[in-house]
């Protein structure tokens, strides 16, 4: 075991080292520019077309192999909104101090355009599965984009089944046991602190059942294929991410003379803790390091830019135009990171568990409770249990998002019917996440997490002129109302079929 733990933090510190993270920032930064910082430029206009659109022609569906762009963002919000929003802010702010919450802010900013440039380039190379479905993702636009590029045939297909396998173990680990594990912990101390139940082949009955519980609703859900994944997504995600978003107002509302302080000290302690003095002042360029690098591991941790995730579901939009479903990207991660991680960073400073005056964390707290006593603090016990809520209910409905995306990938590399299989794996992995042991399980999915991120920005590097020309197509045709070709697919056919369905009105 202690051979495993060597390897596996090896393995994590070059996945989430410094250099993976300046490229993931770095790649932001391109697609940011290069698009002309479109997440600011035509914010009027990405608005406009997702929020703005979810009770109009954001629900219409015009294509029996698709789910409608509303659907898509919801099912892909499944995956992205979970445990990171909440305990992964903690961490962060615990381990980088406030400071840490600005370059959450950061990462998501770059991260808007990362995920969409997923998303664009998730359309523009998508295809039908043999069920007529639409399957697109991070493997076929290495394969199909980078595989066509001159003597890369093999390396764009090697790299795109290097991607899937890392999803597949990323899916079964921080995707599903992990989440579960998280419920599991969380509705113990919470519920039956102290209440001796008896143990079962190693662990307690209360574990098994609390598995067996959600093993049989998950099995429901996802037994129903994707179609059902989404429509309870549709339903899911607005409810409990609204409960939650109106949950901490109603803290931030109630210490509200504290927020100057609060956003104070966010911006003071972006560098590094300059409030530190004494025996600890050597340690502040460290300090600063730490707070730059778990504010944006947590950011991308949370909001999934750059792991080439979300963009699977978003591939089956109805949408023909590749930068109308990448500006759903963008409303992802500011939904993700810039409202609901903020919402729960600011509750976080507000509790009085961390001194806004040091940076320091107070005695006796530490990441696993910071946000139930911060809602405690404010609320009483029925603050901790709402806590308590928000996590299973965004840990289950990350494990339905997650059981996409693993088949999908699954589907990839071995077939449709290997995919049906991967969900029946899936399920039963479900029982074991509530009786595992959780530390090392989530050290080592952080880690295929982080390895999933590697082959996808080098496909989004690659394709660089590629955004250009598709932002600069759409930016021509649909704001500027310039008569030019629209640029909807790398297929002949599907380039056809979309700019029918276009001069029909159907997008």
């Amino acid at each position: 075991m202690d051979t495993v733990i060597r390897i596996n933090d090896a393995v994590n510190n070059f996945a989430w080292g410094s250099i993976s993270l300046f490229l993931l920032l770095g790649t932001g930064l391109v697609c940011s520019v290069i698009t002309g910082f479109f997440q600011i430029t035509h914010i009027k206009h990405w608005w406009k077309k997702t929020f703005g659109c979810i009770n109009k022609e954001g629900r219409i569906i015009n294509d029996a192999g698709a789910l409608s762009q509303y659907r898509a963002f919801c099912t892909a919000l499944c995956a992205t909104i979970g445990t990171g929003n909440i305990a992964g802010v903690s961490t962060a702010i615990c381990m980088g101090g406030p400071g840490a919450v600005f370059w959450m802010w950061v990462a998501a900013f770059f991260g808007m355009m990362l995920k969409y440039s997923e998303c664009v380039l998730g359309i523009y190379y998508r295809r039908r599965n043999l069920e007529g479905a639409w399957s697109g993702g991070p493997m076929y636009y290495l394969q199909d984009g980078l595989g066509s590029m001159k003597h890369c045939k093999k390396a764009g297909r090697i790299l795109a089944i290097i991607f899937c396998i890392f999803s597949v173990l990323a899916s079964f680990g921080i995707g599903n046991m992990g989440q579960i594990n998280k419920i599991t912990i969380n509705f113990e101390s919470s519920f039956l602190d102290g209440v001796e139940l008896g143990m079962f082949a190693g662990a307690p009955r209360v574990n098994w059942i609390i598995g067996l519980f959600l093993m049989i609703a998950s099995a429901i859900i996802i037994g129903g294929g994707f179609r059902r994944v989404s429509a309870v997504s549709e339903k899911m995600i607005p409810i409990v991410s609204g409960l939650y978003i109106l949950g901490c107002l109603v803290v931030i509302v109630m210490h509200i003379k504290n927020i100057t302080a609060v956003f104070a000290s966010i911006f003071r302690f972006a560098l590094g803790p300059d409030a530190i003095k004494g025996g600890v002042a050597g340690t502040a360029v460290q300090l600063a390091i730490n707070t730059i690098k778990n504010g944006c591991k947590r950011g991308v941790f949370s909001n999934e830019a750059g792991l080439g995730s979300s963009v699977m579901v978003h591939s089956t939009s109805c949408t023909r135009e590749p930068v109308r479903q990448g500006m759903w990207g963008i409303a992802e991660v500011f939904l993700d990171t810039i409202v609901i991680c903020t919402m729960t960073a600011l509750v976080v400073l507000n509790s009085g568990a961390i001194d806004l005056s040091t940076g320091l964390l107070t005695e006796g707290v530490n990441d696993s409770t910071l946000v139930a006593k911060a809602f405690g603090a404010s609320l009483g016990k029925p603050g901790e249990w709402f806590v308590v809520l928000a996590i299973t209910l965004f840990a289950f409905t990350t494990v339905l998002g997650w059981s996409y995306y693993g088949g999908k990938v699954t589907e990839y590399l071995l077939g449709v019917n290997a995919a049906r299989v991967y969900r029946f794996v899936f399920i039963l992995l479900i029982v074991f996440g509530a009786v595992m042991e959780s530390s090392l399980a989530w050290d080592i999915s952080d880690t295929f997490n982080g390895l999933m991120m590697i082959p996808n920005l080098i496909g989004l590097i690659v394709h660089i002129p590629l955004i250009i020309k598709l932002t600069r197509n759409y930016i021509d045709r649909r704001i500027k109302g310039k008569d030019v070709t629209p640029m909807l697919s790398f297929d002949k056919d599907i380039q056809r079929d979309a700019e029918r369905a276009i001069k029909k009105g159907m997008d």
